[in-house]
């Protein structure tokens, strides 16, 4: 028995280009244009000319020789071997590596912009035009923080140039457009929008990043990305990508933060930056309930640097910052970002919550020195400058940017103060006021014994913990045994009393935690809020 045969369908577009049907209408078809995004011909045109390619090349070491290969005596390969190794002996002991990268003119007199990454440690650095002319460059300046780079070339006639646009004047879903040299082809135009601003992806203590999705590739790194008015708004410069090559997901410096750099390198060939010498931490939610601020917002001061621009005032531990110089400070890494780009040794204003209350007071910025970020490696609190948690993507060249850590992050715990070591274990079974019904702590006064044997600086003043108990609030929030407690609720505590004392009052009051202004041994503070319920 024959089956019949399938009724076979075919499936219509939804748009016949070049024809319009209408239901129960003769007559001539329509004419229907099929009609793509607005062309950037124009736009790219003009501005290709100012996008260059970098090339760099850097001598390396060899590795060395390695031992030579045992051949017996009197075989057929002696001769060749000897050959082969005595033309290695002469010659040349390093090798050349060479990389590639974009830029841009911003100057007709030859000062273009690029990323360090591209041209850092480089012996010889060529530029390359898109009319294939070839010119030496001179660095004139560089700041690793921002991964920027400012060169120099001396063309023969004035060279055509772009213009740093307002990156603060982007919206997210504004169109973008990329020009570089993604592996090395030269002179490549991509267009996406802006996806995200404000993306910190841990590259450095200034992470502002514009996120767009323009394909930007492996050598795109320190090209430039356009607004539709052909301003530059971001200097492309790292890319997230498991597989090397563009998955929509790229990171350009915004102008806001890269023209005063840039202006900064070719003026004085460095950056200069505020200094406001403080240690910050973030403001929690319990922070901020216990200080009766409302919700968590701003940069908290856990310390002041001695000898800082505001060591005698008028700001204090225990503040927080709200605004600086007229910019709000929504969390730390803005505080950062903003004292930064802020000018030196002028008056600021400074809007800050102190005991609830909101007030504006004037600081005047010292200088960011070397020497001081320096310190600040080792010391994450020495200045205002932080890192943030993350995960780094790569940059352009395939490198994970590495953590930069520095004050503004969360203040680290202090070490495991000495509790084990002889004499620390006899002085915490001595009596103490026990505090576990509250926050899980055993205190004791802090006397020159005891002072000594936590190894406990002169400096530091308040109630010394000795014993942290197991599954405590108070080992929840990182309290260490050797630590002090110097103030609750703002108010410096003295003896193990006052601090029980204090602790069940406000929990009377209502609050639901307790504020209090922690020291380790070396004296460095932080603020933590302790759970009362």
């Amino acid at each position: 028995m024959m089956k019949p045969a399938r009724t076979s369908r075919m499936i219509l577009p939804a748009l016949l280009v070049g024809t319009a049907l209408a239901v129960g209408t003769v007559g001539a078809p329509e004419r229907v244009y099929a009609q793509g995004p607005d062309s950037v011909a124009d736009l790219a045109s003009g501005l290709l000319g100012a996008v260059v390619n970098i090339s760099t090349s850097q001598s390396v070491a060899d590795e060395g020789e390695g031992p030579l290969p045992q051949v017996p005596e009197g075989s057929p390969f002696q001769e060749l071997f000897e050959d082969f190794y005595r033309n290695r002996e002469g010659a040349e002991p390093n090798s050349k590596v060479n990389s590639l990268g974009s830029g841009f003119v911003i100057d007709p007199t030859g000062f273009i912009v690029t990323n360090n990454h591209v041209i850092e440690n480089a012996d010889d650095i060529e530029v390359i035009f898109s009319d294939g002319s070839k010119l030496k460059a001179k660095l004139i300046g560089t700041d690793t923080k921002t991964d920027l780079s400012v060169l120099k070339v001396e063309p023969p006639q004035p060279l055509t140039s772009v213009k740093f646009g307002d990156s603060k004047k982007m919206r997210i879903g504004d169109w973008v457009m990329a020009i570089g040299n993604p592996f090395g082809l030269g002179g490549s135009v991509t267009v996406g929008i802006i996806s995200a601003s404000g993306r910190n992806i841990n590259a450095g203590p200034y992470d502002n990043f514009i996120q767009t999705d323009a394909a930007i590739n492996k050598g795109n790194s320190g090209g430039p990305l356009f607004n539709m008015n052909g301003e530059v708004i971001g200097i492309n410069t790292a890319i997230i990508s498991p597989s090397g090559g563009s998955i929509g997901i790229g990171f350009a410096v915004p102008t806001e933060l890269a023209e005063n750099i840039v202006n900064q390198l070719i003026e004085f060939g460095e950056t200069r930056r505020g200094w406001l010498g403080v240690r910050i931490q973030p403001v929690s939610d319990e922070v901020a309930e216990s200080m009766k601020i409302g919700r968590a917002r701003g940069a908290l001061i856990s310390g002041v640097v001695e000898g800082g621009p505001v060591a005698n005032g008028p700001i204090q531990v225990g503040d927080i910052v709200t605004s600086f110089n007229g910019r709000a400070i929504a969390e730390t890494r803005d505080l950062t970002r903003i004292v930064a780009e802020s000018p030196i040794g002028e008056p600021l204003d400074v809007v800050i919550l102190r005991d609830g209350k909101e007030q504006t007071v004037k600081v005047t910025l010292g200088r960011l020195e070397d020497d001081e970020v320096a310190s600040n490696e080792t010391d994450p609190e020495t200045v205002v400058e932080p890192g943030e948690e993350g995960t780094a993507p790569e940059d352009q060249d395939g490198d994970t940017p590495s953590d930069d850590p520095q004050a503004g992050e969360e203040a680290p715990q202090a070490e495991e103060a000495p509790g084990d070591a002889p004499g620390a274990e006899d002085q915490a079974q001595q009596a103490a006021p026990v505090t576990e019904g509250l926050i899980g702590v055993e205190l004791s006064e802090l006397d020159d014994a005891k002072r000594q044997s936590f190894s406990i600086a002169e400096g530091v003043e308040g109630v010394l913990i000795t014993r942290v108990l197991p599954g405590s609030k108070a080992e929840g929030k990182g309290l260490k045994v050797g630590e002090v407690i110097v103030e609750v609720a703002q108010e410096f505590m003295k003896t193990p009393q006052q601090v029980a004392q204090k602790l069940t009052s406000i929990k009377g009051e209502g609050r639901r935690s307790g504020y209090l202004m922690i020291a380790d041994s070396d004296g460095n503070l932080r603020l933590v809020a302790v759970p009362l319920e």
